[in-house]
């Protein structure tokens, strides 16, 4: 049904005439003006969606798995979709802006060195975590509480070591500067109650250590193994900062520049992958109706938006609402 509602809002906005003849062409989508609700659905196909996924999974490959706003890969996409636009004969302008963001630059890896058999492990990097790479001992908090909240429960923790704490009783931020503050080289927070943890350190957060977490479960396994020796690595590459992405905003020539019809996608990934399905099946969607309506001369102007930064909180949506002045947002 968001097919159909979609493609009915924007051709509401189009001049309808009869449809072309076979003898005219009127068959081909390449060659013909698809002017009609039914012949707009004909060439607006799945495989074309599919071919635009395709091409975002090509630049994420490419690009560390991702298409995060603020990496190359983010770029590369804005740059295909403002290319096929222009050649679709679309009016494009690609608006930047600067924002705060993370990013994983490259795989957060986790892996148990010692003992035997050891192997990786299923972890969760926390946002605005520091970068590095350590391989070195694992020690719990023997010097007051396991949660780490106070500089005294690190008495005797051995500098150099990655710490393991549990979650709870104050912000993840605090656990981790306690922990620097005693010289480990990194930290693994484990979960209190089952599931998996998804944790941020805050924005301000700004010391250079590597910050995970991992479920309740493996945290209890790691636990039991510290008596005997545990060894661990921890690696993270981060990027933490002011960042510059863009939207890319794609409109007809003709229509009624007081009546703007418009429909918009974020385009960006998250940090965890190259976000083929959220949203790249909402931009693949919208760029495959724009190539579709092409030739379409509509009454009201129709306006296709691609979103930046949306994984971080809707901040390219939001600044372009913001940019436009009283008078554009009435239209």
């Amino acid at each position: 049904m968001r097919r159909l509602i979609l493609v009915g809002a924007l051709l509401a906005s189009a001049s309808v005439v009869p449809a072309l003849g076979a003898e005219a062409g009127g068959n081909s989508c390449d060659s013909r003006t698809n002017n009609t609700y039914q012949k707009l659905l004909e060439c607006a196909t799945l495989d074309g969606a599919r071919e635009h996924q395709a091409a975002f999974q090509a630049i994420a490959d490419a690009n560390n798995g991702i298409r995060t706003s603020g990496t190359p890969g983010y770029d590369a996409s804005a740059a295909y979709v403002a290319e096929r636009m222009e050649a679709a004969g679309y009016d494009v302008t690609v608006q930047e802006f600067d924002f705060q963001t993370f990013i994983t630059l490259s795989q957060t890896i986790l892996e148990q060195v010692s003992p035997a058999p050891g192997g990786p492990i299923e972890n969760r990097i926390m946002s605005y975590s520091g970068s590095g790479d350590n391989t070195a001992p694992v020690s719990t908090l023997t010097g007051g509480a396991i949660t780490g909240c106070d500089a005294a429960d690190f008495d005797g923790f051995p500098a150099g070591d990655i710490a393991l704490i549990s979650r709870g009783a104050c912000t993840f931020a605090l656990k981790a500067t306690n922990a620097n503050d005693a010289g480990a080289s990194g930290v693994i927070i484990y979960n209190s109650i089952p599931g998996v943890l998804n944790g941020t350190l805050g924005s301000t957060f700004s010391l250079d250590i590597s910050v995970t977490a991992v479920t309740q479960d493996v945290g209890a396994e790691l636990v039991s193994l510290v008596p005997d020796g545990l060894t661990m690595r921890l690696k993270t590459d981060t990027f933490r900062g002011q960042a510059t992405t863009s939207n890319v905003i794609a409109e007809t020539p003709g229509g009624n520049p007081d009546n703007v019809v418009m429909v918009g996608a974020h385009l960006d990934s998250v940090n965890a992958g190259p976000g083929i399905q959220d949203n790249g099946t909402g931009s693949a969607a919208i760029l495959e109706v724009a190539e579709a309506m092409a030739k379409v001369k509509p009454v009201n102007k129709v306006r296709f938006a691609w979103w930046g930064a949306e994984e971080s909180g809707l901040v390219g949506s939001t600044f372009y609402v913001n940019d436009l002045t009283q008078e554009q947002q009435d239209q």
